[in-house]
């Protein structure tokens, strides 16, 4: 395996009792499981006995929280990187489950006649062009080590389709993309290949909250 990798981790579960695609909203931080399963991230990380040399997370309180527990294991500050941010969403705010879901409300299928694009927020190509370019910044200034970035569902999942060369375009409920999970990239001759995929929170799934964003 190369002697730099880039790893996508994507954050723990949030406090969201009344199941609200929360988006890019302040206030929606982790809750008591998902730093339990931030932890369990950290831990992967530690065990794997790579050199990590860079730390780096979207700006939102959910993924600087699931960051610290890995920059106290590995000893780096955390670098924010706005680029790897969650994208927005006209349902922001408004129920994403249940039979109140706002996806099942009339008066909002006007928002969802193009779902290649997609037509509720921003579109995926935006998305992975933002994303792949912000791993490259980080790979570019990376002399050696690797790389960790505290990201988002859907950013990792498009980085992980476009990487591939697959459609972007997808069902957002079929992303394997677990709650902290940690995807893992290497950069050979200028381009991306994902190498691996890890679910160090897996024993924490079952009974978690997962609806805030699309």
């Amino acid at each position: 395996m190369s002697d730099k990798l880039l790893h996508l981790v994507r954050h723990g579960e949030v406090y969201n009792p009344d199941r609200v695609l929360y988006g890019r909203l302040p206030g929606f931080g982790l809750s008591e499981r998902g730093h339990e399963m931030a932890e369990a991230a950290a831990r992967e990380i530690a065990a794997s006995d790579r050199d990590v040399t860079k730390l780096i997370a979207s700006p939102l309180q959910r993924a600087q929280q699931s960051a610290r527990p890995i920059a106290s294991v590995i000893g780096l500050e955390i670098a924010t990187d706005p680029r790897i941010i969650e994208p927005t969403n006209f349902f922001e705010g408004k129920p994403n489950s249940g039979d109140d879901s706002a996806f099942k409300q009339p008066r909002y299928w006007h928002r969802l006649w193009n779902p290649l694009r997609p037509s509720w927020g921003e579109p995926y190509r935006s998305i992975a062009s933002r994303v792949r370019e912000a791993m490259d910044d980080a790979w570019d200034a990376t002399r050696e080590g690797d790389i960790v970035m505290v990201s988002h569902q859907s950013p990792i999942w498009i980085a992980h389709l476009d990487i591939a060369s697959r459609p972007l375009a997808h069902n957002p409920s079929k992303r394997r993309c677990d709650l902290s999970s940690i995807t893992t990239f290497e950069r050979r001759g200028g381009r991306w290949f994902e190498v691996d995929y890890r679910s160090p929170a897996s024993g924490l799934l079952e009974d978690s909250i997962d609806v805030g964003a699309v």
